[in-house]
């Protein structure tokens, strides 16, 4: 049975992969309708992977005795600067999660759920995954600059970017 503490953190974490999920999907729709075909695929499946790590979460605290709870959302942003800017938000959203992540494996350390603790260190690998992506993507645009030749490539070849961390376990 969880903790009522652990159970709240949980739920928190559900409710921010969920907004990243959306988060995530508003900025797909944003690049598709930009022209940016490469880079919507490539945030679509980041979506999806966003909705399994929340998907995970409830299947989890329903497991254990808990209950999950549906979060409402925010409206995420609609439009972007530029790519680049995006993708800053992007990192700047997994630097975020991280985080929180880490503040949740706190409280499971503080309440002495070593269930929990170990259940979440998925978490904290995918985590240090997703922050090293967005920087690598970071480095690649900071390189390119505003050159369209250099955006164009980027946004054919960022599709075939594999998001490296095993969902499935």
């Amino acid at each position: 049975m969880l903790k009522d503490k652990i159970e709240t953190a949980l739920n928190d974490q559900i409710r921010i992969e969920a907004q990243s999920s959306q988060i995530y999907l508003a900025m797909a729709s944003w690049a598709e309708t930009e022209g940016l075909g490469g880079t919507a695929q490539f945030l679509y499946k980041h979506s999806d992977e966003e909705r399994m790590h929340m998907l995970k979460l409830v299947q989890y605290v329903n497991e254990r005795g808990g209950k999950a709870l549906v979060p409402q959302l925010s409206q995420p942003d609609r439009s972007y600067e530029s790519l680049t800017n995006l993708f800053q938000t992007l990192l700047n959203h997994e630097i975020m999660v991280s985080g929180e992540i880490n503040n949740l494996v706190e409280v499971c350390l503080n309440e002495k759920d070593y269930t929990t603790h170990n259940f979440m260190q998925w978490y904290v690998a995918e985590q240090i995954e997703e922050e090293a992506l967005a920087r690598t993507i970071m480095d690649k645009l900071n390189m390119i600059g505003e050159d369209k030749g250099g955006l164009y490539l980027f946004d054919r070849d960022i599709e075939s970017i594999s998001l490296t961390v095993d969902n499935t376990k």
